[in-house]
């Protein structure tokens, strides 16, 4: 998938598949018929970093596993460009080894999980 960039930044203790990650971002690309070029960051983060994001931007003080942050949203910051720029997924990676456990699944796979579920709200589709 050239036509998708996908910026990852992971803090250095946490060990997580670059490879799925890019992987779930494309499928969710893909999924949803998005054929123009477009680039995405994915923050691996701890709970201190999540919880103060948290409580920035939510009011909630406490952590939590997904935070999604897309472009489109307030002020529009569309710099001249033929890149679409969706926005930032933020996951805290003690979370997702907490949910991983609890859910008896590989942390790789709630990781590609969370992805998916912060690429489907950057793209605007929600749950309620």
């Amino acid at each position: 998938m050239e036509n998708i960039n996908v910026l990852i930044y992971v803090e250095s203790r946490y060990k997580v598949s670059r490879k799925k990650i890019k992987s779930a971002i494309y499928q969710v690309c893909e999924e949803n018929g998005i054929k123009s070029k477009v680039e995405v960051s994915v923050a691996i983060v701890g709970d201190r970093k999540m919880k103060k994001l948290n409580k920035q931007y939510r009011d909630k003080d406490q952590t939590t596993n997904v935070l999604s942050f897309p472009l489109a949203e307030g002020k529009s910051s569309q710099l001249p460009s033929e890149i679409t720029r969706l926005g930032d997924i933020v996951i805290s990676y003690p979370e997702v080894i907490r949910e991983a456990a609890k859910e008896e699944v590989l942390v790789d796979e709630r990781v590609e999980e969370l992805v998916r579920h912060g690429m489907l709200h950057l793209l605007g589709l929600h749950h309620e």
